[in-house]
């Protein structure tokens, strides 16, 4: 069977259930749910500050280095109406933006956290079937529970959109189909704030035209590799023979472009286990060996990784420091306790142990990242595992 996500944490938590049957093939009638929220990280610093909701709107990770180095992380749909994207530098997104007010933000991810945190218990309480794929996105089962009809999908999939906006304030995006693989494309199609439904029997006349970027898996490479072949469609590609497909792409991935372009996917909607660790990593604004500066970003980085864990409901039994020198060498010390724990001063503490202990050991070089990392990780007793929820 193949997944065209590969993503996996700790132990997944498989969910089985029955599904109706089309035909004496054991094809299978399902209806997935794919909700993308909308340009999340900028979307929830407008909601925070209507006033900057009518310019473009950029969120980035500072390196600290200078006061424009770093990343952008998201961008409203008016900054990319300018060119401005995920992964291009600030400087360079500044430039695009030269001739226009504009909003530079930092990344805010405790915030970002709370909110999704929140959204996402509003996707749990609509079904047990529910995959939560990264901060900003999920899958959601309801074959059953609209008695698989596409029509009551629709419905259901509009009564989740004005939930999520009556009580966050957010849009988002949903895409319904017959699995993950379509659903996820629909929900890409009519952004933002859209909502497009394919049923089985609309799949081919769906897929045919998009071209071959559009489908998951297929990024600027295999494109390219794809162009050169003279398929720029995935109805172009859904006609190629198997046999050449994996004398290119090999046998695992031109198998899997073979059958995503026809629509095909067998992958299920289950609950994605736990994080092993939970960690964050930063650059000092330069290398240093002032341990009062590492510690003061130690302390903030403990405080994003205590938020992360608490959102999931986890404890911890493991703490580990980390820096990288200037060299780009890596060191860390890490200490393990005898007890699961959440306490928030129980991770500066030991970081601040830790970091103090390394640099003794580690005489020479200046540092150039700090980081932190909390592991052994546990449900709290107390805690509901997500799918508990509903």
């Amino acid at each position: 069977m193949l997944s065209f996500l590969h993503i996996s944490q700790g132990h997944t938590l498989r969910i089985q259930w029955p599904l109706h049957k089309l035909d004496n093939d054991a094809k299978l009638l399902r209806i997935v749910m794919h909700i993308d929220f909308d340009y999340f990280f900028a979307q929830v610093e407008e909601r925070e500050n209507p006033t900057i909701r009518d310019k473009p709107v950029v969120v980035c990770v500072y390196s600290g280095r200078s006061e424009d180095s770093g990343a952008v992380s998201t961008a409203n749909y008016i900054a990319r109406k300018y060119g401005v994207k995920s992964g291009i530098p600030i400087s360079l997104a500044k430039k695009k933006l030269r001739d226009v007010e504009s909003v530079f933000l930092p990344v805010n991810h405790t915030l970002y956290d709370a909110v999704s945190e929140k959204i996402m218990k509003i996707l749990r309480s609509c079904t047990d079937r529910f995959e939560q794929i990264g901060v900003d996105e999920a899958f959601l089962e309801v074959t059953e529970q609209v008695d698989g009809s596409f029509e009551r999908a629709r419905e259901l999939a509009e009564k989740i959109k004005k939930e999520i906006f009556d009580k966050e304030k957010i849009t988002c995006s949903i895409g319904i189909g017959p699995n993950k693989l379509i659903a996820k494309i629909a929900a890409g199609r009519q952004k933002p704030n859209g909502l497009t439904v394919v049923r089985t029997e609309e799949i081919e006349r769906f897929l045919s035209p998009l071209p071959v970027r559009k489908l998951v898996g297929v990024g600027a490479k295999t494109e390219k590799v794809l162009h050169k072949l003279g398929i720029k469609t995935i109805g172009e590609l859904a006609k190629q023979n198997l046999d050449k497909l994996t004398s290119v792409f090999g046998m695992t991935f031109g198998a899997y472009l073979h059958t995503a372009a026809l629509g095909r996917d067998q992958s299920q909607v289950q609950q994605r286990g736990r994080a092993e660790s939970i960690s964050r990593i930063t650059t000092l604004k330069e290398n240093t060996r002032d341990i009062a500066e590492m510690l003061k970003q130690i302390q903030k980085l403990a405080e994003d990784v205590h938020s992360k864990s608490m959102q999931q409901g986890l404890s911890f039994k493991s703490v580990s420091v980390v820096v990288v020198m200037e060299d780009l060498k890596m060191r860390n010390r890490s200490k393990t306790f005898q007890n699961p724990t959440k306490n928030l001063g129980i991770i500066k503490n030991t970081a601040r142990a830790l970091l103090q202990q390394l640099l003794r050991d580690e005489t020479e070089g200046s540092v150039r990242r700090v980081g932190i990392k909390i592991f052994n990780l546990a449900y709290d007793k107390e805690q509901k595992q997500l799918n508990d929820f509903g």
